[in-house]
């Protein structure tokens, strides 16, 4: 679906396109533009591309032809704006090419313009096979992507505006309701029909004649306690799904940023390996001088090239962990699949202040969407009940209408009705006494959902806590492992160079920094980890991460 707007403002024309930029729509764009820069210069078109999501081949190939016509061409966005900058980059050299002296043989260039023509559009297939920019992300910024472009979270958010219209439904059968009605009818009736026999001296049928009625109708509920019960229920309805929506947000922002903080995670583990396969080269080139100068032994060389072969396959596994998680936070944004992602963060510590368990579980029953949303439901639930019960009571309402009415429009003269009633149940076969009792029902079934839902969070909570404690000790302990292996590996080295020792200390100082660095950076992501889990047990993560 395209949505093309068109604005004038200062002598310029501004094109807005909404959607997706591809197959038949492309045409689309492509008529709405040649029809515009027919009756103005094209130098004064804009076509703003802020609210486009995709953008095929034949939409660059349209939009490298406006921009080659002097169409200005906005876009906001990494994906987009990575096209918009191909497009100009292609021009500017397009561009630098004609710039070139012409008077230095002129057939060369000649039949170099001659070969651009034939082959623009073959380089134009293949910038578009290339690998767009990359983008860089921090995690603020691939939360608001999340939070923009996440089918989960762009479901919640048209549920609850379903629930807004359910409201707005609700509430029209409580106001006045009018109509208006024209009719000219030609009406004839058998008369056998309608009584079963004939009557003797009486013609079969009556008619045909003519009616006519023009004119409105109204109607009214002055008391009915059942439409206002409902709409009271439809109301919190919607506040239970804005409610769910919120808590939507926040587990897509969880998934976000624990996805993240995975690959920060991966990113860490491949640059340690890449350190820790750089220390076992070093180590192998040192074992192969000394066994030149006759000082070292072949068996020392050899202990060191399995160590380097073993750091090779480690860094292979690093690096093949860091793409799985790199695909998985593209998944979750909602990025083109081709779209290369760069991490902007780097996994470290940042200080979160200590929360006591009472204090934290009473900001999180407090603060959590989804117990606010249950509270919603179980309102919801009670005026459902409460409509049900309220539906033995009489019901008052006004009914009428005015209107000409005749043989025909011009013999018709004004004729109206005016209605005022009372309607009460007397027997409804138990469907009043099974409503109430399936909605008492669904109001224990909420309550119950509600209960396990204050366990739920407290878990959560008190989890979050100890393993953000437990966190915190480990990534101290973990840096002073780092250091102490990082001088093990110093000595181990020194040792082995001055001929104290063979390389056997080497190799068990470089497994000892291989653990400390994956203590290090497992203990950094758990502390992360936590912090998050813990955010999103107090109902806080949004405040935390999408900034």
């Amino acid at each position: 679906m395209l949505r093309i707007t068109t604005e004038q403002k200062r002598g310029r024309t501004t094109l807005t396109v909404e959607g997706r930029l591809a197959g038949a729509w492309v045409q689309a764009l492509d008529d709405c533009w040649r029809r515009l820069s027919a009756s103005a210069p094209a130098d004064k078109f804009q076509v703003n591309l802020c609210g486009v999501s995709f953008i095929d081949h034949a939409g660059k190939l349209l939009l490298t032809e406006i921009h080659r016509q002097g169409g200005h061409l906005v876009a906001n966005g990494c994906l987009n704006q990575a096209v918009i900058d191909e497009i100009i980059a292609a021009a500017e050299s397009e561009k630098h090419l004609r710039r070139e002296p012409r008077e230095k043989n002129p057939p060369i260039i000649f039949w170099l313009f001659v070969a651009g023509l034939v082959l623009s559009p073959a380089v134009l297939r293949a910038q578009d096979a290339a690998a767009p920019a990359a983008i860089r992300l921090t995690l603020d910024r691939a939360v608001a992507l999340a939070l923009k472009q996440n089918p989960q979270a762009q479901i919640a958010v048209l549920t609850a505006a379903q629930s807004e219209q359910d409201r707005a439904v609700a509430r029209a059968a409580l106001l006045p309701q009018a109509e208006l009605r024209v009719a000219d009818d030609v009406v004839r009736f058998n008369l056998e029909d309608q009584f079963g026999s004939r009557f003797p001296g009486f013609p079969q049928h009556i008619g045909p004649f003519q009616q006519f009625n023009a004119g409105p109708s109204f109607g009214m509920p002055i008391l009915d306690l059942t439409l206002w019960r409902r709409w009271q229920a439809a109301r919190e309805q919607a506040s239970a799904s804005l409610a769910q929506s919120r808590a939507t947000r926040e587990q897509v922002i969880l998934l976000v940023a624990s996805q993240y903080l995975g690959c920060l995670r991966a990113t860490a583990d491949v640059k340690a390996a890449q350190s820790r396969l750089a220390l076992a080269q070093a180590l192998y080139d040192l074992a192969a001088d000394l066994q030149k100068q006759g000082v070292g032994t072949s068996i020392d060389t050899l202990r060191s090239n399995v160590e380097l072969q073993n750091e090779k396959q480690r860094l292979i596994q690093s690096q093949a962990g860091m793409q799985t998680a790199l695909y998985g936070l593209s998944r979750l944004l909602n990025l083109d699949p081709r779209q290369p992602i760069e991490l902007a963060d780097e996994l470290g510590f940042s200080e979160t202040p200590e929360y006591g368990a009472e204090e934290s579980l009473t900001r999180a029953y407090a603060q959590r969407s989804e117990l606010r949303a249950i509270e919603a439901q179980i309102r919801a639930a009670n005026n459902a009940r409460r409509a049900a019960r309220e539906s033995r009571l009489p019901a008052l309402r006004v009914d009428g209408f005015w209107n000409y009415s005749g043989v025909s429009a011009p013999s018709a003269i004004p004729a109206y009705e005016y209605v005022a009633s009372a309607n009460m149940p007397l027997f409804t076969g138990g469907r009043i006494r099974a409503a109430v009792t399936r909605a008492g029902l669904e109001v224990q079934k909420l309550e119950q959902q509600r209960a396990d839902l204050r366990n739920q969070v407290a878990l959560e909570v008190k989890t979050a806590l100890v393993t953000l404690t437990s966190a915190r000790s480990e990534v101290q302990v973990a840096n002073l492992g780092v250091g102490l292996a990082q001088e093990e590996v110093s000595q181990a080295r020194d040792r082995f160079k001055s001929g104290v020792a063979n390389n056997i200390e080497v190799v068990t100082a470089q497994d000892a920094l291989a653990r400390a660095n994956d203590n290090q950076i497992a203990a950094l992501y758990r502390f992360n980890q936590a912090r998050a889990d813990l955010a999103r047990g107090l109902g806080e993560i949004e405040q935390l991460y999408a900034k």
